[in-house]
């Protein structure tokens, strides 16, 4: 008989007995009180001693024989679990599903109802049914792994966690194979059919906390689970748990706590990234996850793996990417301490690379990889620039900073930087005049295109120096343009500069070459663009010419007709111009002759 007891009424009986312990027991009363959790049940004895080895070791150990009442405390699952465990001591039928099997397990743990008490206890029903029930299906394992969240630590003792998780993992691996062969045939297929057929588990895995999660994921990971299959759980997973971050929330005092568990996911979910060096890992995805660790306040380190991450493939990211709008109260409205840690680790990494090439500064020509990826940033970096400059509240140190970060080789030519400069100028008009001038200092007015030039020297943002050492430059600029030289003396300048000194160490000779190289790669870049404008110049004096001479071509259109039609003329009647001519002579010899007589005459 069973009966669940109150403090005001220890008599009123329960569904449960109702249902089954006075249908078998009608003719003995309950002796003994369990309470559970502040339930109490009112049950016999001799069933519970008879598969409970704790129950019997309690009621052995109890000085008083009669013991009427017994307490258990800290039993997993609670009274729900102590329900079931004792309708199986009496005999009663019930259902083992995936929801119940985990706190059904470990209560029977707890009692210690194993087969040396009676066989086929519930340990082993409990057993059976996570062997060959919940271990054969992906579904069935997580849903039981679920259920284990609030049963540790006993559950990680008897190992039921370990078990599902070994079930995830070896049916995730399984299945790769199978869905290899389906995506063959979903290849002629839709982008959703490509989808289903490829991440078919990932939706399963939302469910898990971060902890089972990032456990299930490390045991994938060993089983030979794609990385990508991987990678696209762990962005599901993140988007899923850390959905409504950053929106406005109304003040509620338990939100601390769930930024919290919002910072134990990200940090987590970082340190679980696939380590291989492969584009897999979307950088949009790694920039989303910077937004929110910043947002959550993640540990230092959290944040420094992905901004490490992020800096090793800087070169392919976009300008909305480093968008990162910035946390603090009376800041600037955008991020720019992280995106300058950013390209700090890209040009750490930068360096890394150089410096393990066995072919030192031979390796490094212009279309080398590591030349080409730091005009990329430097582009990159010159756009960022210019989007942030408007921010009224950007203090002129960051600006400075952002633009000091990058050398000088990452930039051929400077009209990016000159641009963000000139709008930073325009959105913070109460500047100093030294400010200006701190910060026009670092553009070259040799890296420079035509236009730029042309702007600068009309800007009256600029302080008046700079436009003096910009048209100075565009007298010299147009001095080599005219004479040929086009910088030939600076380049042979570098080239004798080149030549290492022979007290110099190996080492440091190196060095040197590897600077004097990269120096006369900028400096051909800057040929090769001023060359290009030279270009664009020729044509524009090209055209011009061809417009000014159709006015003089017209006259001289019209003198060429006439004497062309003056030459048909003689061309077809040449006898005629012969006999003309002789007239000719003759009338002159006529009147010569009249003349000559006239004079002989007087």
């Amino acid at each position: 008989m069973v009966w669940e007891q109150s403090l005001s009424s220890p008599t009123t009986p329960s569904k449960f007995s109702t249902s089954f312990a006075n249908r078998i027991f009608s003719d003995v009363a309950g002796d003994i009180t369990v309470v559970v959790d502040g339930e109490s049940f009112l049950l016999h004895k001799f069933p519970l001693v008879a598969r409970s080895g704790k129950i019997r070791k309690l009621v052995a150990e109890a000085k008083n024989t009669s013991l009427s009442k017994l307490e258990l405390t800290n039993l997993p699952g609670g009274q729900e679990a102590f329900e079931l465990a004792a309708k199986f001591c009496y005999g009663m039928n019930f259902v083992i599903t995936t929801m119940n099997v985990a706190p059904l397990r470990c209560a029977a743990e707890y009692l210690d109802m194993t087969e040396d008490y009676q066989d086929d206890n519930l340990i082993e029903r409990t057993e059976t049914y996570i062997s060959e029930v919940v271990c054969q299906s992906l579904e069935k394992s997580v849903e039981v792994l679920c259920s284990c969240e609030n049963l540790l630590p006993l559950a990680d003792e008897i190992g039921i966690p370990d078990r599902c998780i070994s079930a995830i993992a070896r049916t995730a691996c399984k299945e790769q194979l199978v869905s290899g062969l389906s995506r063959l045939d979903c290849d002629s297929g839709s982008l959703d059919v490509k989808d289903r057929c490829f991440e078919w588990w990932v939706e399963d895995l939302t469910v898990l906390g971060i902890e089972f999660y990032c456990r299930v994921i490390s045991s994938m990971g060993q089983s030979g689970v794609r990385t990508d299959s991987i990678v696209a759980s762990l962005m599901h997973y993140a988007q899923t748990s850390l959905k409504g971050i950053g929106k406005p929330q109304i003040w509620n005092p338990a939100r601390t706590r769930i930024e919290h568990g919002e910072k134990v996911i990200v940090e987590s979910l970082v340190n679980i990234l696939p380590t291989e060096k492969s584009s897999s890992i979307p950088l949009n995805f790694l920039f989303g996850m910077t937004r929110v660790a910043i947002m959550v306040d993640a540990a230092l380190a959290c944040r420094i793996e992905l901004e490490r991450r992020i800096a090793c493939r800087l070169e392919m990211a976009l300008l909305d990417d480093l968008l990162i709008p910035s946390v603090q109260t009376g800041d600037s409205l955008f991020d720019v301490d992280t995106i300058h840690q950013i390209v700090v680790q890209f040009l750490q990494r930068i360096e890394e690379e150089e410096e393990s090439e066995e072919c030192g500064y031979e390796s490094e020509e212009m279309g080398s990889p590591s030349h080409g990826c730091m005009l990329k940033v430097g582009r990159l970096v010159d756009a960022y620039l210019a989007e942030i400059a408007p921010d009224p509240y950007l203090s002129l140190p960051k600006f400075i900073a952002m633009i000091e970060v990058l050398p000088d080789y990452a930039r051929v030519i400077d009209d990016g930087l000159y641009r963000a400069i000139d709008i930073y100028l325009k959105a913070h008009p109460m500047l100093l005049e030294h400010e200006c001038k701190k910060l026009c200092k670092f553009i070259d007015c040799q890296k420079l295109s035509q236009e730029a030039c042309n702007h600068a020297a009309q800007n009256e943002r600029l302080p008046v120096h700079l436009v003096v050492r910009v048209l100075y430059c565009e007298q010299l600029r147009l001095k080599n343009a005219l004479s040929g030289s086009c910088g030939d003396g600076l380049l042979s300048q570098k080239m004798s500069s080149g030549v290492p000194s022979a007290a110099m160490s190996p080492r440091d000779t190196y060095a040197s070459l590897r600077r004097e190289n990269r120096e006369l790669k900028l400096e051909i870049s800057r040929m090769r663009v001023r060359l290009s404008d030279l270009e664009k110049e020729q044509v524009v004096m090209k055209q011009g010419m061809i417009d000014k001479s159709r006015q003089g071509k017209t006259l001289l259109t019209s003198i060429s007709k006439g004497i062309g039609r003056i030459s048909i003329f003689k061309g077809q009647d040449g006898g005629k111009q012969q006999k003309s001519g002789k007239k000719i002579k003759q009338t002159d010899g006529l009147k010569t002759g009249r003349r000559n007589k006239r004079h002989s005459i007087s």
